[in-house]
């Protein structure tokens, strides 16, 4: 089954013309509002809010609603249930369209944490935690779609890189305003919340009143597929659902266990990182796109391999913040995934795989925190060596990937569709 999207009134659908994925007509567009901007704008207005919950997520549940470790746990598995089923986003674009779905997305992000402050209990948490969620894993699902269906091929990846510089400015600029609002203020934790979530719902209604309602550039197919040559792109996307689990659960995990970070160093390396990738995101996105996705993604594993195994083995506290620091560096070469598989598929597949795509990368994220952990309590080294051995699988899949990917290039070895090569 399939629905195709109807074209809102010209005074409200902009065509994409030549700034989008192909060749489809309409004007090119002059000044501020154009797909690429309003990417870049909702990309910012994410973390917002996301970034205040996380700021604020362990020392309120522990303060106010008198955690354990046992409630912590189970809230974070609460937390990545939305993005295990991203999926079913196909089935919300049944009525709305990729755009609006992602502007009611950064709403509900917005809603749940500006709401956060007034459930201080752990029922409350729960319900706002998740609330949150769907917003955040629906919305970074639209993102990826409207990024690849809306930007030409060749400039993908740098305004990618663009959008990442644009999530790390906006980081930056909440925890600061954060730690002054708490460290200087003494403002409580309800009210931090609720400026974190109005600043991302503000956004959201300013993209929508600000920027028309562009048209699809490709028609979306509207049902759950899974297409043998996108197998690849599976494969690469499962590893890097579960790398992340080793370093968002882990690594932070060592620094503070085996190294004695405190709370105001952890946040100082957070910062950091962000501040970082502000600056060489925009540059990574453009290395991509000149190197092409096999290089970087063969440069991306080696590099983590090294870290993973240097993790294992570090003893001095300064060289294991310097591996934290590269390591969520290499966050941003993942961008050449998503270019490959713009590069390989059908232009109607993109919204679907999206969602689908979202689903693989959180499978690790089921199994993986729980397991590891156990591990972690017998040789928190062989956790980074797993992490190693992962890092070495993705590196033989990035070898997989062909110097010039298109539809029937999507492999070196292994299944290829039967579509002949464009003229």
């Amino acid at each position: 089954m399939s629905k195709q999207i109807i074209p809102e009134a010209s005074n409200h659908a902009a065509p994409l013309g030549d700034v989008a994925n192909g060749d489809v007509g309409g004007p090119v567009y002059k000044g501020w509002r154009n797909p690429e901007v309003l990417l870049i704008v909702m990309a910012a207005a994410m973390p917002l809010s996301f970034s205040t919950w996380m700021a604020l997520l362990n020392n309120f549940s522990v303060e106010m609603a008198d955690f354990t470790g046992r409630e912590i746990g189970i809230l974070q598995s609460l937390r990545e249930i939305p993005g295990f089923m991203a999926f079913s986003a196909i089935f919300v674009l049944l009525i709305l369209r990729e755009q609006t779905f992602a502007l009611l997305s950064l709403l509900v992000l917005g809603i749940g944490v500006a709401i956060s402050g007034y459930f201080p209990t752990v029922i409350g948490l729960y319900c706002t935690t998740v609330l949150m969620s769907i917003g955040f894993h629906y919305f970074e699902t639209m993102q990826q779609a409207l990024s690849l269906q809306w930007v030409k091929k060749e400039r993908t990846a740098m305004v990618m890189g663009r959008q990442l510089s644009a999530k790390s400015v906006s980081s930056l600029v909440m925890f600061g305003i954060v730690w002054v609002m708490l460290e200087v203020f003494n403002v409580e934790y309800r009210y931090v919340y609720l400026l974190g979530g109005a600043l991302t719902v503000l956004a959201a209604l300013f993209v929508w009143g600000a920027f028309p309602k562009f048209s699809d550039a490709h028609p979306q197919t509207k049902k759950l597929i899974l297409r043998k040559r996108y197998w690849l792109y599976y494969a690469l996307t499962f590893m890097s659902g579960a790398r992340r689990q080793i370093f968002t659960v882990f690594a932070g995990f060592l620094m503070v266990e085996k190294f004695g970070y405190d709370a105001a160093t952890i946040t100082l390396l957070f910062l950091f990182n962000h501040a970082i990738n502000m600056v060489l995101a925009p540059k990574i996105g453009k290395l991509i796109a000149k190197w092409g996705e096999r290089r970087a993604l063969t440069f991306e594993y080696v590099g983590l391999f090294i870290v993973f195994v240097s993790y294992a083995f570090v003893e001095n506290d300064k060289i294991a913040g310097g591996l934290y620091v590269i390591d969520h560096l290499f966050f941003a070469m993942a961008i050449a995934i998503k270019t490959y598989f713009q590069k390989i598929a059908d232009p109607a597949d993109i919204s679907s795989t999206a969602g689908v795509s979202f689903t693989i990368n959180h499978i690790a994220a089921v199994f993986i925190p729980a397991a590891f952990g156990l591990i972690w309590l017998l040789s928190p080294s062989a956790v980074f060596l797993a992490g190693a051995a992962m890092a070495a699988v993705s590196l033989v899949l990035a070898l997989n990937v062909p110097n010039d990917p298109e539809p029937g290039n999507e492999v070196v070895r292994g299944y290829k569709s039967a579509q002949l090569h464009p003229a």
